[in-house]
């Protein structure tokens, strides 16, 4: 376990060092190694657990009865999923999937309900809040993203989003191939690909695979 990545995690903000070993015990934490295209949760089961990224990446997904599948986030190392369903013991709405390695340390957030009064358990119940608050507002961006009735338009404030406001030309690596981006925009991928093709012809943006270059118009 990489105790020192884990404990600078969010999760654990203001607890003390020598106190973080009875976190880990009050949240009955164990780890898993998952391979690539493994799902760790499937839509429609219950989950008592929460997920912690330690390295890899995992992909939230959604697919409706014909098959069409849309991205709704893909998360790194650091990272954490499953908390609100893990609190609240609803099914879940979507499928949660490695889409490479990742080693996830698997977390019970209901325990820290189960020991009163300790104050390990108000610090990490109050992070928890904290970061369903910050994902909350993360997944909004998605809607601007999705927003717009052009697919142009969409790649547009996605890629603005990726980018840093004070560089020129402001480059940046997604994580998402051809088609998952697609997916994640909820556009055709052939249309898609012409519209990347059309907007390097424009000059607005260079690219190579998944690294992109917004490019200043003169």
């Amino acid at each position: 376990m990489n105790s020192k990545a884990i404990s600078n995690h969010p999760i654990f903000a203001g607890i003390d060092k020598k106190d973080f070993p009875r976190a880990l015990e009050l949240l009955n934490c164990n780890e898993k190694i998952l391979k690539k295209n493994e799902t760790i949760f499937h839509s429609g089961t219950v989950t008592e657990t929460l997920g912690f990224i330690i390295f890899g990446r995992v992909q939230i997904e959604n697919t409706d009865f014909w098959g069409n599948k849309t991205i709704i986030d893909n998360l790194g190392e650091g990272n954490v999923f499953g908390e609100t369903y893990a609190l609240t013991g609803k099914p879940l709405m979507v499928d949660v999937v490695a889409v490479e390695e990742s080693k996830i340390m698997f977390f019970y957030p209901k325990k820290l309900f189960e020991v009163a009064n300790e104050k390990i358990n108000s610090v990490i119940i109050r992070n928890f809040l904290n970061i369903s608050m910050n994902k909350n507002l993360h997944l909004s961006q998605r809607i601007f993203y999705t927003n717009s009735k052009t697919i142009r338009g969409r790649l547009l404030s996605y890629f603005s989003s990726c980018a840093s406001p004070s560089a020129p030309n402001a480059e940046f690596d997604i994580p998402f191939d051809r088609q998952q981006l697609s997916d994640y925009l909820q556009v055709d991928r052939s249309a898609l690909s012409s519209e990347l093709s059309k907007m390097k012809a424009d000059g607005l943006i260079d690219y190579w695979k998944n690294h992109f270059r917004l490019l200043h118009r003169d």
